[in-house]
């Protein structure tokens, strides 16, 4: 399978988990609260704070990761490889320059945000430029403005924005009904309406977690989709191979990251694998396994 098939079906596979995850919460936010027997208003609200929380995160996104992360902007004469393999990139796609900032851990890693190409981001550790060659920066980049390329951050701040609304509103109908709030409306209609009430509190408990896991598989999908991007960037899947195989054997956490920012990165930086070995642990991962994606990357290479 070359690289432009291997993008085109990690595109299929994003856009399926993201259609099944848009059905999923329409349908769990209206059996939530027709169930219950409130009133649709609720939704409303609680999507109206969810998109206002979501858009401020997303139309500062770039000032506010760099703030935390504690990052600096890159020079050209102190980081040639990585200015000028990213103006390579740039140049060959078609892309804006987007600016770059490098944060001082010795821990490996990169991310890239920014609320669409002409406002993006390109942040490394200077563990990660210094640690590896003129190649494999190139192919990190090239993983990165895939990221860009891609409306990833967009993507992902719709998401952010439905996993919001179902949390809120789960949260919301728990403590009307602690508080002893009436229902708007009256759905008694025997053992059917007794059976749909219980699946609507089971919702209530299940569908924000329901939703985060759906929310990791789509950022794990996606990061599949970055790699194959990348590749069809530069030409070159041994670059990422070796850069992926470097980075995983880098045991160091990054210390400015935490779990609100751990999916940017190119590689999970709090390091969380010890113990993730089972199926459903693997199912709280931002990050595929490097040993997956490797091993992906080497099918586009075989071919």
């Amino acid at each position: 399978m070359t690289h432009y098939q291997l993008v085109a079906k990690n595109k299929q596979r994003s856009f399926l988990i993201i259609t099944l995850f848009i059905l999923f919460i329409v349908g769990a936010s209206y059996l939530m609260v027709q169930g219950l027997g409130y009133s649709l208003d609720l939704v409303f609200w609680a999507l109206l704070v969810s998109v206002g929380a979501s858009f401020f995160s997303y139309y500062y996104s770039d000032k506010i990761i760099l703030s935390i992360s504690g990052a600096k902007e890159a020079k050209r004469q102190e980081f040639f490889d990585f200015y000028t393999v990213t103006e390579n990139i740039c140049l060959s796609q078609k892309m804006p320059l987007p600016k770059l900032y490098v944060i001082e851990d010795s821990a490996m890693n990169a991310f890239a945000t920014g609320r669409n190409p002409e406002h993006a981001v390109v942040c490394a550790t200077t563990g990660l430029l210094s640690r590896l060659n003129r190649s494999e920066v190139e192919a990190v980049v090239a993983h990165e403005l895939s990221h860009v390329k891609n409306y990833d951050i967009l993507l992902m701040s719709i998401v952010s924005v439905l996993v919001g609304l179902i949390a809120l509103l789960a949260d919301w109908l728990l403590r009307i009904s602690f508080w002893g709030g009436g229902r708007k409306k009256d759905n008694d209609n025997g053992q059917l309406g007794a059976i749909i009430a219980v699946l609507a509190l089971v919702l209530v408990f299940l569908s924000p977690v329901i939703a985060q896991l759906i929310q990791l598989a789509i950022s794990r999908r996606r990061e599949f989709l970055a790699d194959s991007s990348a590749v069809a960037m530069t030409k070159n899947p041994e670059g990422l191979i070796k850069a992926l195989q470097k980075i995983s054997m880098d045991r160091e956490p990054l210390e400015v990251a935490n779990k609100a920012t751990a999916h940017l990165y190119i590689s999970d930086p709090l390091k969380n694998t010890k113990g993730a070995v089972h199926a459903f642990a693997k199912l709280f991962n931002t990050h595929p396994p490097v040993s997956e994606r490797i091993q992906a990357l080497a099918q586009m290479k075989a071919n």
